[in-house]
């Protein structure tokens, strides 16, 4: 009967909307900086010329070792160049808006994917889940939230037959769990990577880490080395956080705080090491597990503002509570889904 249950939960009510909607802003948002971080340097890192860093014969030929694909590779004008990194940069700028929806975030994936074949050596790893991710998101609504919509894509919908439009729920739901199942492989992987290294175990890690110069923050990093207590603990707390995170997702009531302890750690990992694009990307995909808490703070939030308002009346009116969406719950569908959202 719980099977029975859980199927029927998992088919028709969709788990982390509010979540899975800030991992696609938040993703486009790490795409928008790439662009402009490069935008004055564009042609030399990324163009045709014979002046980048890596010449587009050269760089045609990789794509080719590799069996990908890039749409830099398709002309070696500057015209082209300039048409195909500004339309990225459009695309980019638009998912972090929500504009467009799933059409115009799998032409972002498109055009990232080919800008960072581009230049591969220049990545932080961010891109790679950045591009195993974007592929899930297309599965889910993940335009509910932080989004303009014109209803174009309501309407093309409604034109569908009413089974191929019942797919929409669990196909989100799908997505939502795809996330989540790469969420924890990459921290169990990598957790079970670091276990297997000698610094890893015996405590040393971390100052070995914060003496590299290219991830080295002057001023506080030599604070952390310098003490071997930081060191210690630094070092086993985040081999024993990441191989135990998927039993802390699991867990209902551990979720969020697990979620949090997750966007903490990748922060850190953000400030004291330079690795922005990382940190913001695992960040982004944590928040398909705080979905539920972030609903209760936003609910809570609106409420706070429609009693302020009502002692204020000459103020701006806030959106009446009986208006807003209600907050997700935190009945779990399956494992390792986030919470549900009731309708």
């Amino acid at each position: 009967m719980r099977i029975k249950e859980a199927i029927d939960s998992a088919a028709s009510r969709p788990v982390a909307a509010l979540g899975v909607s800030g991992t696609r802003a938040l993703l486009g948002f790490v795409g928008l900086m790439y662009y402009l971080s490069h935008y004055s340097d564009r042609r030399y890192l990324f163009g045709p010329g014979p002046d980048s860093i890596l010449p587009h014969h050269l760089f045609v030929e990789q794509v080719q070792e590799r069996g990908s694909f890039s749409l830099y590779t398709w002309s070696t004008s500057e015209a082209w160049f300039e048409a195909v990194f500004h339309l990225g940069l459009l695309a980019a700028l638009a998912v972090t808006a929500g504009v467009g929806g799933r059409a115009v975030l799998a032409m972002h994936g498109v055009f990232l994917w080919s800008l960072y074949e581009r230049l591969p050596a220049f990545q932080d790893g961010g891109d790679n889940l950045a591009q195993l991710v974007i592929p899930m998101l297309l599965l889910t609504n993940c335009y509910q939230y932080f989004s303009f919509s014109s209803g174009f894509a309501n309407r093309v919908i409604g034109r569908f037959p009413g089974g191929l439009r019942s797919l929409g729920v669990p196909l989100h739901n799908l997505g939502v769990a795809a996330i989540a199942v790469q969420m924890c492989l990459v921290y169990v992987v990598s957790g079970l990577y670091k276990v297997q290294g000698e610094v890893w175990q015996d405590g040393t890690a971390l100052f070995y880490i914060m003496r590299v110069p290219e991830f080295e923050l002057p001023g506080l990093s030599n604070l952390v080395y310098n003490s071997d207590v930081l060191v210690f603990l630094g070092t086993y707390s985040t081999t024993l956080f990441l191989v135990y995170f998927p039993m802390g997702i699991l867990v209902p009531r551990m979720r969020p705080w697990t979620a949090i302890a997750s966007i903490a750690f990748h922060v850190s990992i953000g400030v004291f090491m330079g690795l922005t694009g990382f940190a913001l990307t695992m960040v982004a995909c944590d928040l398909i597990f705080l979905s539920s808490a972030l609903s209760r703070a936003r609910q809570m939030a609106r409420t706070v503002g429609e009693r302020w308002s009502r002692k204020h009346p000459g103020s701006l009116r806030t959106m009446a509570v009986e208006q807003s969406t209600p907050p997700e719950s935190d009945s779990p569908v399956g494992a390792p889904v986030p919470q549900a959202a009731k309708s």
